[in-house]
C-alpha cells in the first residue's frame, strides 16, 4: 500500500500548482514570441485554468487537518476533485462565451499544465520494485 502522509500531499499539490503557474508563463512567453500579444493571453488563460482549477484541488482537497479518518479523507479528496473540475468547467465557459481567444495557445497550454501534473505525480510515487526489494533486505 503507498501512503503519503496529508502535509506531504499538500505540499506537492502545491508545487503542482506553482509548476504549473511557471509552465503557463513560458507558454505564453513563447505564445508572445512567436505569434502575438492575442495568442500570450490566450496562453495565460489556458494556463491559468488549469492552475486555478489545481489550487481549487489543492486547498479543498488537502487543505482540512490530518486525516485520521479514512473515509473522511476520501470523501473530502471527491470533494477537491469535484471542486476542480467545477472550476475549470466554469473558467473555460466564462473565458470562451466572453473573449476572442487563440484555440491553439489557449488549448495548447492547457495541455502542457496538464502534463506538469502527470509528471510530478510519477515522480511523487515510489518506484515499482523499490518497495519488494527493501523488504526482501528487511527479513535478510
Amino acid at each position: 500500500m503507498i501512503a503519503i502522509d496529508l502535509p506531504d500531499a499538500r505540499r506537492l499539490a502545491l508545487s503542482v500548482v506553482l509548476g504549473q503557474v511557471a509552465v503557463t508563463l513560458i507558454c505564453a512567453l513563447v505564445a508572445w514570441l512567436i505569434a502575438d500579444s492575442d495568442a500570450a493571453v490566450s496562453a495565460a488563460l489556458g494556463g491559468g485554468i488549469s492552475a486555478a482549477a489545481s489550487l481549487a484541488m489543492a486547498l479543498l482537497g488537502f487543505g482540512g487537518r490530518s486525516a485520521a479518518d479514512p473515509q473522511r479523507a476520501v470523501r473530502t479528496f471527491f470533494v477537491g476533485e469535484t471542486a476542480k473540475i467545477v472550476v475549470m468547467i466554469v473558467l473555460f465557459v466564462a473565458v470562451l462565451k466572453t473573449m476572442k481567444v487563440v484555440p491553439l495557445a489557449m488549448l495548447g497550454t492547457y495541455v502542457a499544465t496538464f502534463i506538469v501534473f502527470w509528471v510530478a505525480l510519477a515522480n511523487a510515487l515510489p518506484r515499482v520494485g523499490a518497495g519488494a526489494r527493501r523488504r526482501a533486505d528487511t527479513d535478510k
